[in-house]
């Protein structure tokens, strides 16, 4: 194999020779050789100090400014989540899903602008994102994870902030029998079942025939029993434009609007922005998560210069969910008292609405559903020393990735029933908890439940990967060497989804029809126990009597009732409509297929050379892009508003369904520079210039217009794919420095500036797609106005009394008795809000420093590393743009935020320990949500981490450890345009876990 030469001078260069050779280069690393006359000290340190002085030399010996994290010891990770280990890197923060981290953004790039590879190679995910999901892959397997922050023409395209490369246990790489195996019991506190669920792995390594064969065999089996308890403001919150004049008598222009009335307290002005909540909802969820990982990996090297390799990757994770929930429904009418904030960006403290003739629903819902993610990769690599000069390597892959449903009722469902007892609701939004209150809901029982609608929802994505790379090199002797490759990548991505929906939410059924014993009451301020929010301390006279029941209901005994006497329109695959379908190509669904073509050449110079004593390398690069897009899509449509109740209003249709092909491509050169010089004895200073791509997610580019099924008074809304969009441009600037003072401690500086175009903003527009009557805004609405009903409910009571006998149009459902009111023509036709992405014309800098220290005080054992990253991501989200069609768009970039991390380390006589602080700032989470283009904000968050290890003596290679996430309890929340405008609050808990690791 390639024979690579080192300065004997340099101590951890040859550490790196010694302890990480596999991962020196992407996926055709080769084993590192020396020449015979070379004598290279060998010092074999291990364990965390062992690790981090891999990491750190890969970061000095790189041919750019990259961060890395490699295992203390065969199956001995620093985390068990890989996520978890990368955001102690500097510049990157963490996204997690139930506590766990699950998405990676790097320097304030989201995830889906940070090309994560396994082995060098691109896979498949099935969320619609381009985002790997790190909570799939268990991390006993992995050797090393890389993250290259500045570009160069070899690396694959796609990540803005920064190209993750995930490399796994290779047999050859590490000649010899290993094994080891490893067994934890976790308790996770944020679950009521009190359960302790087990996780299992073991990794298997052996070469055979001198080296010549070799073979790797890991697995890993881990079940987790997780909850959460969630604060919500439903489907987000309306926001409006302040009018003096607005009132209740006709001329409200808004649905949602607040009224000008001596209800309103520092009501919203002239020029204020103010918002509506559409609901408080209380939500807690059980998950059972089970994650089986498997690698296989043959190796085989007949003569020094050629090694193939032939490996095969599976991951599956099934998360089972049950949810319940309460929840008090906004009706938008005249309000008993609410208190409003100042503005400019005025928001409700308190907002409240009384219902004087009472019976307005105190809805409670359940769900019971579940999701398999399953994916195989098989690979083959070959590498090849042509000549002493020519180094080839190919590599091919095929890889797949599938989410699909794994319950009897589908990947999502929601079953709701409601007691019609509430008087009035109130929420206070000052506390970091929104508190509701409703009139007669403490005093809710059992037998006042009836089932009303519910959503019974399939959902299948699959993703497809094929990909054939040949890189090279070829050696100028002592002019430098030239990398040279080729790619080919063909992405597919089909994704179908199919809800059985019932609008019965005015109720069916009767007293009676339930078993009280259904329905086991619980307390909703004791379920949110341990909550950073306090239940007692709240504001404003609307809120004198918090909610705090909830009947967490039986869900299968309901649904099983419910469709032994309730019939429905909607049909699943069990005869009624209270399971899910698998028919994606009926009536509701849709079915959306997208392949994504790239081709990718480069080459690249590299040159080493001295400027007087100063060593400096030179890389100078250029790759080339081209990819297609094509996308076909059927999506439901509908000819038939029909007014169910107050507030909603459902769409139906006749069954077909449109299909659509849409196209786009483009191009792209993509020039790169860097430049790295060691100015002084282990002081290095590196420039890097370069171009990168950022493509679209692929739920962007799909095809096809849809809308929801169920709307409200103030018109629906809907989405639109782009094939056509264009990838995020960005332009690099990156400037670093770093002093390596001791043999595991190093300081270091950078710089990094990105001049980004191309945003993909998702824009608004007022459409009339289908053209359907809307009931709720035409003549026998303006009839019933000018009689004096002034609310919906009378409005709807007026026109059952005056057409009901005549119009078939105008009707009573014999189900649930309620009014149902069909659009005639004439009326005016349904408006929808369609959000579709669209590249702007807006340029933006994204600049940032990043500061790092490692330091390890001598033998002590004792160890520290910090990091921070600051970054200004320039002109902030307008929150007084509504984003309303017509509006200014805003190009702004989410995911931005400063970040830092600070970790104490301790190892010496058998014991190893760390804590591990983590904190990011708040950031725009996202834009363009709910109706109108609202702002997602998630708020500053941090966690401390612990781990302690043992190496037991008198059984060699036996390491006992005691683990723990977020022992504080951390909460998140997320706002919208003003931090009382809540729109989530979960509170997780601490997650411990006691194991034992055996080595030999």
């Amino acid at each position: 194999m390639k024979q690579l030469l080192f300065k004997k001078t340099r101590l951890a260069t040859s550490l790196s020779l010694a302890l990480s050779a596999s991962t020196l280069a992407p996926v055709y690393a080769a084993d590192t050789q020396t020449t015979e006359n070379e004598n290279i000290e060998v010092i074999a340190v291990t364990g965390i100090r062992g690790s981090l002085i891999k990491s750190m030399d890969l970061k000095r010996s790189s041919d750019g400014i990259v961060d890395a994290i490699n295992a203390e010891d065969i199956g001995k990770f620093p985390d068990s989540n890989l996520a978890e280990s990368l955001q102690r890197i500097t510049g990157v923060s963490i996204d997690r899903q139930n506590g766990e981290g699950s998405r990676v953004s790097v320097r304030g790039f989201g995830a889906d602008q940070n090309l994560v590879m396994l082995n060098g190679r691109q896979m498949p995910v099935t969320t619609g994102s381009r985002s790997f999901d790190f909570a799939n892959i268990a991390s006993e397997a992995i050797s090393a994870v890389e993250v290259q922050k500045t570009s160069q023409a070899k690396n694959s395209t796609g990540g803005i902030g920064a190209t993750i490369n995930i490399l796994t246990h290779k047999p050859l790489s590490a000649p010899g029998l290993k094994a080891t195996f490893g067994a934890k019991a976790v308790d996770d506190t944020s679950t009521d079942q009190g359960s302790i669920t087990p996780e299992l792995s073991g990794l298997y390594s052996n070469t055979f025939a001198d080296d010549k064969f070799g073979i790797s065999i890991s697995a890993s089996y881990q079940k987790r029993e997780s909850g959460n308890q969630q604060a919500q403001v439903g489907t987000g919150w309306r926001s409006f434009p302040g009018i003096v004049d607005q009132d209740w008598s006709g001329s409200n222009a808004e649905w949602g609007g607040v009224p000008k009335d001596d209800n309103q307290i520092n009501r919203p002005g002239e020029g204020d922005i103010y918002s509506v909540p559409q609901t408080t909802i209380y939500r807690f969820e059980e998950q059972q998560r089970t994650r089986l990982n498997g690698q296989l990996v043959l190796q085989y090297q007949p003569t020094d210069t050629i090694r193939a390799t032939l490996d095969y990757t599976m991951m599956q994770n099934d998360i089972d969910t049950q949810s319940h929930d309460v929840s008090a429904w906004f009706n938008f009418v005249p309000t008993q008292e609410s208190t409003w904030s100042d503005g400019p960006i005025s928001s409700p403290l308190v907002y409240s609405e009384l219902y004087p003739d009472g019976g307005a629903d105190l809805s409670m819902a359940a769900g019971d559903y579940g999701t398999r993610d399953k994916s195989g990769s098989l690979g083959f690599n070959i590498e090849w020393d042509a000549t002493e000069n020519l180094n080839l390597v190919f590599d091919y892959h095929n890889s797949t990735a599938e989410r699909s449903p794994n319950s009897p009722n589908g990947s999502s469902s929601n079953l709701s029933t409601a007691a019609f007892i509430r008087t009035s609701a109130a929420t206070d939004f000052t506390g970091d908890v929104p508190v509701l209150a409703v009139g007669g809901g403490n005093q809710v029982r059992p037998e006042d439940m009836r089932v009303t609608g519910s959503v019974f929802g399939n959902e299948r994505n699959k993703s497809e990967i094929e990909q054939f790379q040949l890189q090279g090199e070829f050696i100028l002797e002592e002019a430098g060497s030239i990398d040279f490759g080729i790619a080919l990548t063909n992405v597919n991505n089909h994704s179908q989804s199919i809800n059985v929906q019932r609008n019965d939410w005015g109720g069916v059924g009767a007293a009676g029809d339930l078993d009280p014993a259904w329905f086991p009451s619980s307390s909703v301020q004791d379920l949110f126990d341990g909550s950073k929010g306090d239940f007692s301390d709240y504001q404003g006279s609307a809120v004198t009597d918090p909610l705090d029941t909830i009947f967490l209901w039986n869900f299968e005994a309901v649904r099983a009732r419910a469709a032994e006497l309730y019939g429905s329109t909607a049909v699943g695959d069990c005869g009624n409509g209270f399971c899910p379908s698998s028919n994606y190509l009926a009536a509701g669904g849709t079915d959306r297929f997208t392949e994504e073509k790239s081709k990718s050449v480069y080459i690249q110079y590299n040159y080493e050379g001295e400027m007087g004593e100063m060593p400096f390398d030179v890389h100078l690069g250029l790759r080339y892009e081209q990819t297609d897009v094509e996308s076909t899509s059927a999506v439901p449509s509908y000819n038939k508003a029909n007014w169910i109740a107050e507030t909603e209003i459902a769409l139906s249709g006749d069954g077909d369904q449109v299909f659509q092909t849409q196209a786009g491509d483009y191009d792209y050169f993509l020039p790169n520079i860097s430049f790295n010089i060691e100015v002084i004895e282990d002081v290095y200073v590196r420039a890097a210039w370069g171009e990168t791509i950022g493509r679209p997610d692929y739920t962007s580019i799909q095809g096809g217009t849809s809308v929801s099924a169920l709307a409200n008074r103030g018109g629906g809304s809907g989405s639109a794919g782009n094939p056509a969009l264009l990838p995020l441009e960005s332009t690099n600037f990156d400037l670093a420095t770093e002093w390596y003072y001791d043999e595991a401690s190093y300081v270091s500086v950078g710089y990094f500036r990105k001049d980004v175009t191309n945003f993909i903003s998702s824009n608004p527009i007022n459409s009339n797609v289908f053209n359907i009557p809307n009931p709720s805004a035409g003549k026998y609405v303006d009839e019933a106005i000018a009689a004096g009903a002034t609310t919906a409910i009378e409005q709807r009571q007026w026109i059952y009394d005056n057409y009901g006998a005549t119009d078939p149009n105008v009707t009573i459902n014999p189900d649930n008795g309620n009014i149902e009111i069909i659009g005639n023509p004439g009326d005016p036709d349904m408006n929808f809000i369609i959000t579709s992405p669209t590249n702007g014309d807006e340029s933006s800098v994204i600049d940032g420093w990043e500061f790092a220290v490692q330091h390890f005080f001598g033998d002590s054992g004792f160890g520290l590393q910090a990091n921070y990253t600051l970054v200004d991501a320039g002109d902030s989200f307008d929150n007084a743009n509504l984003g309303r069609p017509g509006d200014a768009s805003q190009n702004v970039l989410t995911n931005i935020s400063d970040t830092a991390n600070a970790v104490a380390i301790y190892e010496n006589y058998g014991f190893q320990a760390r804590l591990a602080y983590n904190w990011r700032d708040e950031f725009l989470n996202s834009t363009g949500n709910d109706t109108g283009a609202n702002p997602t904000y998630t708020e500053a968050y941090s966690q401390i981490d612990f781990n302690v290890s043992y190496d037991i003596e008198a059984v060699k290679g036996l390491t006992v450890f005691f683990e723990g996430l977020n022992i504080t309890n951390e909460y998140t929340r997320t706002h919208g345009r003003s931090k009382s405008e809540v729109l989530n609050y979960t509170q997780t808990g601490a997650r411990y876990s006691l194991g034992a690791r055996y080595t030999f």
